[in-house]
């Protein structure tokens, strides 16, 4: 399993982690995920990992990259890891993302694409069902809690139950303000981010009636801090049930499955799942 030095590595070519398909298990062994489309473009597909035993329910697993198609789902590979063998089944997404076909409204197409194939996989219970993202994935995250409120994806039919943003982009227009990503927010959007970005933008879309939980480094560098407590203030006040926990670390130690972060996050999901 990657170490944290290893995941900073490999994220080394951008400022933020952001990327074949079939329905058969990908290897012979009972363990490994098995790879389902939900789509015919080659980013459209998922990876299920069950747990031994009963499942507490799901985690959806949206990585992150500014939403740009440099990175992948590698980085979701330990986090799936970690959560089915803790009792979770774990659905890894890939998206098509910024440079691959994505961008508004397809990458938001095919998130709610990926969670509501839920639905379609055989002995999967989506009573439970937990979005977990990191950065841009954390946005992703939390957008997906409310999309069925939108006009675009109210015929979802898998509903989120609860949301946990790693360090996410929660502000499209504050993020595109502070030059994040290098204006990451408006490639997405194809435009500069405004208040006609509502189905996009989760600082719009408060209060969602779900629990968010953020979860973000005091040392983060690549996305502030202030992306999370900035959107639980605004939630709280709006009478939403939403709560910031800081770690101390960087922009990558809550995806260090090795990390007191990492514990923590567990913790939440365990919550939000009523255990």
């Amino acid at each position: 399993m990657p170490t944290r030095r290893t995941l900073i590595a490999a994220a080394a070519g951008l400022s933020l982690t952001a990327c074949g398909p079939s329905d058969s298990p990908s290897t012979d062994e009972e363990d490994q995920p098995m790879r389902i489309t939900y789509g015919d473009d080659p980013s459209q597909f998922g990876e299920l990992t069950r747990p031994t035993g009963t499942s507490k329910g799901v985690v959806v697993v949206i990585h992150g990259g500014f939403w740009k198609a440099e990175y992948d789902l590698e980085l979701g590979r330990p986090l799936a890891a970690s959560l089915a063998e803790r009792g979770w089944t774990a659905w890894n997404i890939e998206y098509r993302r910024v440079g691959n076909g994505g961008g508004a409204p397809a990458t938001f197409d095919d998130v709610h694409t990926a969670i509501d194939r839920l639905a379609e996989i055989e002995d999967v219970d989506t009573t439970t069902t937990l979005t977990l993202g990191h950065s841009a994935g954390g946005h992703l995250a939390v957008w997906a809690a409310g999309r069925q409120h939108q006009t675009q994806w109210q015929r979802a039919k898998v509903h989120v139950t609860g949301a946990v943003s790693q360090a996410g982009v929660l502000d499209l227009r504050s993020a595109h303000d502070a030059g994040l990503g290098g204006e990451a927010a408006a490639a997405l959007l194809g435009h500069v981010p405004t208040d006609a970005d509502r189905p996009y933008d989760p600082q719009q879309q408060i209060p969602l009636e779900v629990p968010v939980r953020c979860i973000h480094g005091r040392n983060d560098e690549t996305v502030p801090l202030s992306q999370s407590t900035d959107y639980v203030a605004a939630a709280a006040r709006a009478g939403a049930d939403a709560t910031a926990s800081e770690v101390d670390g960087d922009h990558f130690v809550v995806i260090d499955v090795d990390s007191s972060a990492w514990t923590r996050q567990l913790e939440l999901l365990d919550e939000l799942a009523g255990r």
